[in-house]
């Protein structure tokens, strides 16, 4: 594996981080992205093989300059084989609440970021004929459930983006991973934007008694090994995939008094 490269945004904290800590134990090369430098220097010193990461910040609300930092990041290397979007942001507030700017914000970083660094690493991955997206989505983005309208919404956006550049490129050699993990141990639930923009600035009963990020990102490890389409990742909270699927009207019924925070 020493000339293969990964490119992992949200790499300085959660599933991003333990991705990103896993690929470098596993022999990769990784380019570690996200806002916070002295994050992703600490993620970068922590790990297996820090010689084998290097550091490229990058905001993905800042869609005009990811052409720019896509071009650094295939240099840093001299190439790049797998791109793991794990950069987002989470919601918990109540649709009759929240300010449509907050709705904004998180389609932007969500969705709109994502979709641009694809973009812009596409040709990369065409002129090679060979390439792979693992998307972080979450269960979310096959079921909506109270306080996170507009954060589902963004991961349902995901599925139909890349679920479409999967059938698009598929004579291309291009991979598509679509991850959906549910109650994972980080602070996706502390920095999650509650209905004026603030920070929630705390973990919900949930998250805290969810799975580790590290045993998360063996999981996604895997599936990207197998190249497997879509992945659930969670616990019980998985079964809401299926309940949705197979009994929708009882699943309607429940998701209105789950325990989802």
């Amino acid at each position: 594996m020493n000339d293969k490269v990964i490119w992992i945004t949200g790499a300085s904290s959660g599933i991003g981080e333990a991705c990103a800590k896993k690929y470098i134990e596993e022999g990769w090369k990784v380019i570690l992205s996200a806002r916070n430098e002295r994050e992703l220097d600490r993620v970068r010193s922590e790990s297996a093989h820090p010689e084998n990461a290097k550091v490229l910040i990058l905001d993905l609300t800042e869609t005009e300059e990811i052409v720019e930092k896509t071009t650094i990041a295939i240099e840093l290397f001299g190439h790049i084989d797998v791109v793991l979007h794990s950069g987002g942001i989470s919601q918990r507030s109540l649709i009759k609440d929240t300010t449509i700017e907050v709705d904004r914000r998180l389609m932007e970083v969500n969705f709109f970021g994502t979709v641009a660094l694809s973009k812009a690493i596409l040709p990369h991955f065409l002129d090679r004929k060979s390439g792979a997206f693992g998307i972080i989505s979450s269960l979310v983005g096959k079921f909506g459930t109270p306080y996170r309208s507009s954060y589902s919404a963004s991961k349902h956006a995901l599925h139909g983006f890349f679920d479409t550049l999967r059938a698009e490129l598929y004579k291309d050699k291009i991979q598509v991973t679509i991850i959906c993990p549910g109650f994972i141990k980080t602070n996706v639930s502390v920095n999650a934007l509650t209905e004026d923009g603030s920070p929630l600035n705390k973990m919900d009963d949930a998250q805290a008694n969810g799975m580790s990020p590290e045993k998360c990102a063996e999981k996604i490890f895997s599936a990207m090994k197998k190249k497997k389409r879509e992945v659930y990742i969670g616990g019980k909270e998985v079964f809401g995939v299926y309940a949705k699927r197979f009994f929708p009207g009882l699943f309607s019924k429940l998701i209105q008094t789950a325990k989802v925070r």
